[in-house]
């Protein structure tokens, strides 16, 4: 029996190899994603073959560090900390295997957060299975089934069933579509979640009624799961850390160490130096296996082990945007399966938003990557097609955007990605490196199974089979679909916070509602929300430190989603999470409010502007400059620099320049005109907050200072502290053709000119807030 209550010996066979052919890398064959997933989930046996986790709650960053510092030797230890690599941590620890996880960034910082937030088997994989008659894209579609139904069942706060709409608009589709929908339902078999069923035109413009009703046929209803991936890669690193795992964020493998095996005289793999980002600390982390789970920079590992290795993954960048939740109906989905290019666009209801994505294509490997604008138009282009013409869809409505990148395995001379299954390979080394590559989010487990399996093998670790599947992740095994009803009663929380925390931390919400601050108010008792407009709460960044949130952007972006929801939401709520997590984690002043950018041993400090809702330094304009490497003295800049570039805020500033063309029409023009002049009685050609506050003070309505000046803000182009009329123009031209929504300025004026004599008090709430 080993430590953890796990018995030694197993009648199945855990090697490496997966039941048929594979493709040779280094000197082990790589097995694709090949099982066959025949056997029944056996949650409760699953659960019952091990003990209760070590620790009650995950130990701190600190109680980590000082494990991986202290211990001789791990059996294992694992690079990467997305979900791949946290699945490899989790399977190994609940092996009884001495495990330890390092990840440069944070858990889930990069691909396994940008994701379409979906747990499929894949309806388009299966499609090329048929038509190619390609038995390995099939089993893959089969695991992948299985594993959608594991996922859902361990993580049922995080996870859960949606309704996909497939619209018809030639007859001849609804048999084609339907025998490939029915036989998707029969290859999940016993784990389908619920049958597929076909609509009548009128019906399918009931469940989705903002659907393009033009030469609308019907359309066909099946069922896949949603998550938020970033919490589910978080549940998982969680859940591994419980069960003993030595894991880490912000710990960077500076090399690999190796020593020489007196038995074969050659080098292996025996752990590695690792850096901590935070506090430029190094150290040595031994181990009998290192595993490489690193997902775009998977080469980056291997060629630190010899480089020489030809590279085995090839990136591809998907981009989505997130729109407002009008957009879609609350619980039912959108597939388009042949975009313009012959690629799949999902439109799906998440967290209350809309998202739409994906893009497909080559690019290089970057640790933030950047949405291009090209791509987020191709998405709006795509939706367009499937809505009704009674919906505008403005560019303005764009509330986030952001790429990820698919690290997917194949030829490296091959250049159409499209073509490309997400197989997952297991290459060993020479020197006993293993690398797990390929696969996606939804199979995590099972490649992290097939990891370990090979890690157990090849390193001659004593260890029994896995037992990942029905193993609840953190926050899961007490969960019900009424236990925010407990959170509202018994603290006292609003109906949408109580909600969102039960199913964003299961039954480790009430943790969270005992750290809730009094409002002062009636109802509700406690929990100041971030920003109005959303349920995320203060508590939650007190508690996302005990979740090793160590920045400002841990905390908007995956232990909160606000970034991912709505980047000026995200930017107001800042400066109130600077503070929390600073009081929290004793910040200076200094790494609050400045930043430094070391540019070859020369330091070169600049401040955030938040007033002006723009970046104002010029590195960040330009991107930061080649041969310099960030030194994380502020939280405001960084989180700032973060929302500009990698979450779509640096599109939103392009659709409002002082180069943006005026294109109305002359009577449009001399409309706009006598609307301004309402405000610039004196034609001075400009306006100031005096000249607002003249107008609202004329209809008896009150507006603070530094609110009027934020508003003008967002117009001052030019930034001179005015708004002059062509920016008022051209901030009128770009409404028009839906570039920018949701300006405050625009809608004050217009309520203003509107109401002059009613008096109507005036909303001035950022509406939408839309890139």
């Amino acid at each position: 029996m080993l430590s953890n209550g796990v018995s030694e010996g197993s009648e199945r066979d855990y090697s490496c190899g997966r039941r048929g052919s594979g493709h040779c890398f280094g000197t082990l064959p790589v097995y694709t994603l090949q099982k066959e997933a025949t056997v029944s989930l056996a949650y409760v046996e699953a659960a019952e073959c091990l003990s209760e986790p070590v620790n009650r709650e995950p130990p701190s960053r600190e109680a980590q560090l000082m494990t991986l510092r202290n211990t001789s030797e791990f059996d294992i230890l694992v690079i990467g900390g997305g979900a791949t690599g946290c699945g490899c941590a989790l399977d190994a620890v609940t092996r009884g295997l001495k495990t330890a996880l390092v990840e440069r960034d944070d858990f889930s910082s990069g691909t396994s957060s940008r994701s379409t937030k979906l747990i499929h088997g894949g309806v388009r994989y299966l499609q090329k299975a048929i038509m190619n008659l390609d038995v390995e894209q099939y089993r893959m579609v089969k695991e992948a089934l299985h594993e959608r139904a594991n996922l859902l069942e361990i993580a049922p706060h995080l996870s859960a069933p949606l309704p996909i709409m497939l619209p018809l608009y030639k007859w001849w589709q609804l048999p084609y579509y339907w025998v490939g929908i029915k036989m998707y339902d029969l290859v999940a078999g016993s784990h389908c979640l619920k049958s597929s069923y076909v609509l009548s035109k009128s019906r399918a413009l009931e469940h989705f009624p903002m659907l393009q009703k033009d030469k609308l046929v019907g359309a066909i209803v099946y069922y896949d799961g949603q998550h938020n991936d970033a919490r589910m890669n978080l549940a998982i690193a969680l859940t591994a850390a419980r069960y003993g795992a030595a894991t880490a964020n912000y710990m960077e493998v500076v090399s690999l160490l190796k020593k020489t095996d007196p038995e074969t005289g050659k080098e292996r793999v025996s752990g590695a130096r690792c850096k901590d980002v935070l506090t430029g600390e190094e150290f040595d982390v031994r181990a009998k296996c290192v595993i490489n789970a690193t997902g775009p920079f998977t080469d980056a590992v291997r060629k630190m082990d010899d480089n020489s290795v030809v590279p085995i993954c090839q990136p591809s960048a998907g981009v989505h945007i997130v729109m407002p939740g009008y957009y879609s109906p609350e619980n039912m989905g959108l597939l388009d399966p042949a975009t313009s290019d012959g690629r799949v666009i999902f439109f799906l209801p998440w967290e209350k938003m809309t998202i739409a994505g994906t893009t497909d294509t080559p690019t290089d490997i970057t640790p933030h990557p950047i949405p291009s604008e090209d791509d987020i138009n191709f998405i709006l282009n795509e939706v367009r097609n499937y809505l009704s013409s009674d919906v505008e869809v403005r560019r303005g409505d764009v509330l986030a955007a952001w790429s990820g990148i698919r690290p997917l395995v194949t030829d490296p001379k091959s250049a159409d990605t499209q073509s490309i299954s997400r197989n997952h390979v297991v290459d060993v080394s020479d020197s006993g490196l293993i690398t797990i590559a390929g696969g996606k989010w939804t199979t995590y487990r099972s490649m992290a199974e097939d990891t370990v399996n090979a890690a157990v093998k090849v390193h001659n670790l004593k260890a029994g089979p896995s037992r990942t599947v029905g193993l609840f992740l953190q926050g899961g095994k007490d969960w019900s679909p009424t236990l925010y009803i407990r959170l509202v009663q018994d603290y006292g929380l609003e109906s949408e916070v109580a909600q969102h925390l039960a199913k964003t931390y299961g039954d480790k919400a009430f943790e969270v509602a005992k750290m809730a601050s009094v409002t002062g108010k009636r109802w509700p008792v406690v929990g100041v929300r971030l920003v109005s407009e959303f349920p995320y709460i203060e508590a939650e960044v007190k508690y996302g430190i005990k979740e090793y949130a160590c920045t400002a952007v841990d905390m908007i972006s995956r232990r909160t989603r606000l970034a991912f929801l709505n980047v000026q939401a995200a930017e107001e709520a800042l400066p109130r999470i600077v503070e929390l997590m600073g009081r929290e984690l004793n910040w200076s002043e200094l790494r609050k409010q400045e930043c430094a950018l070391v540019e070859f041993g020369k330091s070169t400090p600049f401040k955030s502007n938040f007033s002006k809702k723009k970046l104002q330094c010029s590195h960040m304009q330009n991107g930061p400059p080649d041969g310099v490497r960030k030194q994380s003295k502020t939280e405001l800049e960084i989180a700032t620099r973060f929302l500009y570039y990698e979450m779509g805020y640096k599109s939103r500033t392009e659709q409002l320049t002082d180069s943006t063309e005026i294109s109305l029409l002359p009577s449009d023009i001399d409309r706009y005109k006598k609307r301004f002049h309402k405000f610039d009685e004196d034609e001075k050609g400009f306006i100031t907050i005096v000249d607002v506050q003249r107008v609202l003070e004329s209809i008896n309505v009150q507006m603070d200072e530094n609110t009027l000046h934020e508003i003008l803000c967002e117009v001052d182009l030019n930034k001179n502290g005015q708004v002059e009329l062509h920016e008022f123009l051209q901030l009128m031209s770009a409404v028009q053709k839906g570039r920018v929504s949701g300006s405050r300025l625009a809608i004050l004026m217009k309520t203003a000119e509107e109401n002059l004599d009613r008096r109507v008090p005036i909303p001035v709430d950022r509406s939408c807030g839309g890139l």
